[in-house]
């Protein structure tokens, strides 16, 4: 049974994230740079107004040090106390170029990765917030960012450019691209699903499983975009998910379920489904699918690729038909997501769904 969780906010919440700490906080931020803490029962612990009132776009509780919160407002990132919001702990003014879209930190916590309008990816040092790389390839606003677990110098970006890169920061130019407008075009098959527009897929939010080498791209297509890593960082596979019938704009892969490749989605449709993905031909080692549309910059190209709250139960065996792919939950919400936030909650998986309302909507998953 879903439950919905307010009065943390004035204003539509943009953004959750749940922290690793033994209290598993949640923490969310919306329009007007309001930020709010929460238990895990839903209660507010704090609430905090972000100097100069501009959108929190992005909020990440450090992994290892869950006192720690950090938040994106315009082009500064702040360092905030979730137990004690009463004021920041830190701010990184001018962190980005222009408004941030998104953050994410290794595991170690030793950098912080900003994803901004201008295109770039900047990576910051922890602690103290110096900029030491300024990644700079995507032609238009870079919507999303995350590391690689278990390779602490790999980034993977995603941008408006319809690109998805891999970084290693040693260096400032991508190992591989993934040009998804290529891969849209180059599909023999591809069908539009009913109530769908000719959307091209702007690449809206990116998600690496545990593992490391499995990646998720949600996009304006209404495909979650798959691609496996291999040896080496090369870019081995890629496929995708006809996932929703209007633009993607969320997939998180769950850590905590029972294998690493059980995936969260939420689109413009207004539902949000839970995917087991480990019998997809990217995911498995025995897929066939070429790699179309990918280029890597150091050498020659190989380019060639109801009711709110209803929840269905899909049985498990169409989930593992490739050529007909379904969800195991689907989830009829009944607006458009802005965020999906896995968490386990007093031992429970669920999904933490912000939409264009104030409130937060819970989801208890069934057990996987």
């Amino acid at each position: 049974m879903a439950k919905v969780w307010r009065e943390g906010h004035s204003t539509a919440i943009l953004c959750v994230s749940a922290s690793l700490g033994p209290e598993g906080l949640i923490a969310s931020g919306s329009e007007g740079g309001e930020v709010a803490v929460w238990s895990q029962e839903g209660c507010i612990l704090g609430r905090f107004n972000l100097p100069g009132e501009k959108d929190c776009t992005s909020v990440a509780f450090s992994p290892t040090a869950p006192d720690l919160l950090y938040v994106s407002h315009g082009d500064t990132v702040s360092l905030l106390d979730p137990r004690n919001l009463n004021g920041t702990v830190e701010e990184f003014v001018g962190a980005g170029e222009e408004e941030i879209n998104a953050l994410a930190l290794n595991e170690s916590r030793s950098t912080l990765a900003l994803a901004d309008d201008s295109g770039v990816v900047r990576i910051l040092e922890l602690p103290g917030g110096k900029v030491c790389r300024t990644l700079r390839r995507h032609t238009n606003i870079c919507s999303s960012v995350a590391f690689r677990p278990h390779r602490p110098n790999n980034v993977v970006s995603a941008g408006l450019d319809m690109q998805v890169m891999l970084w290693g920061l040693q260096k400032t130019r991508p190992i591989w691209s993934l040009n998804l407008q290529d891969l849209a075009e180059e599909e023999d098959n591809h069908q539009q699903r009913p109530g769908q527009l000719f959307n091209p897929p702007l690449a809206h939010c990116v998600s690496v499983a545990s593992c490391g080498n499995i990646v998720a791209c949600a996009a304006e297509d209404g495909r979650v975009h798959l691609m496996r890593v291999g040896g080496g960082s090369k870019l081995e596979q890629q496929g995708a998910l006809k996932a929703h019938c209007q633009g993607a704009s969320q997939a998180h892969f769950i850590p905590f379920l029972s294998h690493p490749y059980w995936l969260a989605t939420g689109g413009n449709d207004g539902h949000v489904a839970l995917w087991d993905v480990s019998k997809h031909p990217v995911v498995t080692p025995e897929g066939k699918a070429k790699v179309k549309g990918a280029t890597a910059p150091q050498r020659k190209s190989k380019s060639k690729a109801k009711r709110k709250g209803q929840v269905r139960e899909k049985d498990e065996a169409e989930v593992e038909v490739m050529d007909k792919p379904a969800p195991k939950v689907n989830i009829d919400h009944g607006d458009k997501v802005n965020w999906l936030c896995p968490a386990l909650l007093k031992g429970t998986a669920s999904l933490l769904v912000a939409d264009q309302s104030s409130s937060l909507t819970v989801y208890p998953l069934p057990e996987a």
